[in-house]
């Protein structure tokens, strides 16, 4: 028996210790990092529910204040400031009381042009001599007034009896005692009022206007010029009696056209073009009255003054009656008034007829 021997796998065997090898170091490697991972989830979850169970976050709060006043700010003091007022708000504290206490200074009050008009001074300004008196018409002399002396005790103010002043009574108080500026003229009252002696004569008796010796046949006669008011314009008189028809005869001429009902047209006899407004159709003349008198007591403002007209027709063998109304000025009128009447929920169409 011969012997055979098979050399060519024989490399192959020697590199397979060394593949396997590799495939058995991954494989560790890759069991290694599982487990790891498995591992390093178990921590963090313990840890995550230890601390959401027990623990208690804590905030440590910085040590030092927060805010430090400088020493020296620099800048320029503000107004108010070092009063003790204000150590209240600031330190919380009341500053002990000083020793020494001084009052504010005045503040400066307002001007006189600032002040309400009620407050203002009245001002009194006293002259150093008193004037001359003025002489009286007529007379050429001056006379000084009368002194007066502080030991005089006052006088009192004349009154009427309606509690005004007297002028004339207060006008001889004060010159009561006066020696008169000058001669007094022919006819004068020495007892009369000083204030009616100067006072002109403004009364006459009329003649000097009119005087009685002037000749009338001297005077012309002037027209007046064109478009002169020669006489004074007055308004005419009221008439006594004015011709009105009174209240009472309207509304009886009223109640009466109402009571009489509405007029019946005849369709026959109505013009070709005539606006009329159909407000329905019915199976007898009865009824279309009826309905008629229903809508003259719900549109009675709407029905005032429109005529009826009921119209005989056929249709399909059938034999009805049209109620329409007449009495409209053009089919503008005739389409308002069923405009009117359809807002109430009641049919209408404006028709003309032929």
């Amino acid at each position: 028996m011969a012997d055979f021997t098979y050399d060519g796998p024989a490399p192959d065997k020697a590199q397979a210790p060394r593949g396997r090898k590799m495939a058995n170091l991954a494989n560790w490697a890759g069991a290694a990092v599982s487990l790891a991972l498995v591992a390093g989830v178990g921590v963090w979850g313990y840890k995550l529910l230890v601390r959401d169970v027990a623990g208690v976050p804590v905030v440590m709060a910085m040590e030092g204040p927060m805010r430090v006043t400088p020493k020296d700010p620099g800048g320029t003091l503000a107004d108010h400031q070092g009063l003790a007022v204000n150590d209240v708000a600031a330190t919380g504290l009341a500053t002990p009381v000083p020793d020494r206490l001084m009052l504010a200074p005045a503040q400066p009050g307002l001007s006189d042009e600032d002040l309400p008009h009620a407050e203002l001074p009245v001002p009194v300004t006293m002259p150093a001599t008193m004037p001359a008196a003025v002489p009286a018409r007529g007379t050429t002399g001056s006379a000084e007034a009368p002194q007066l002396s502080e030991t005089d005790p006052p006088r009192a103010v004349p009154v009427t009896e309606t509690g005004e002043i007297d002028i004339l009574a207060l006008a001889d108080q004060i010159a009561a005692g006066a020696a008169p500026l000058g001669e007094l003229e022919d006819g004068e009252d020495p007892d009369m009022p000083a204030i009616e002696r100067q006072m002109p004569e403004i009364v006459t008796d009329g003649s000097d206007l009119f005087p009685e010796n002037e000749d009338s046949s001297d005077a012309v006669y002037k027209a007046p010029p064109p478009g002169a008011l020669t006489r004074s314009l007055r308004p005419r008189d009221r008439p006594a009696v004015l011709t009105r028809a009174p209240m009472a005869d309207q509304v009886a001429a009223l109640v009466a056209a109402e009571s009489a009902g509405p007029t019946d047209l005849d369709p026959d006899t109505l013009p070709a073009g005539t606006r009329l407004a159909q407000l329905g159709a019915y199976d007898s003349p009865e009824t279309a009255r009826k309905e008629w008198d229903r809508f003259s007591t719900r549109f009675g403002e709407f029905m005032a003054g429109k005529d009826r007209v009921i119209e005989r027709a056929t249709s399909g063998g059938r034999v009805f009656y049209r109620l329409r109304a007449a009495g409209f000025q053009d089919l503008s009128d005739a389409r308002r008034f069923c405009a009117a009447l359809v807002a109430e929920n009641t049919d209408c169409i404006p028709v003309t007829t032929r």
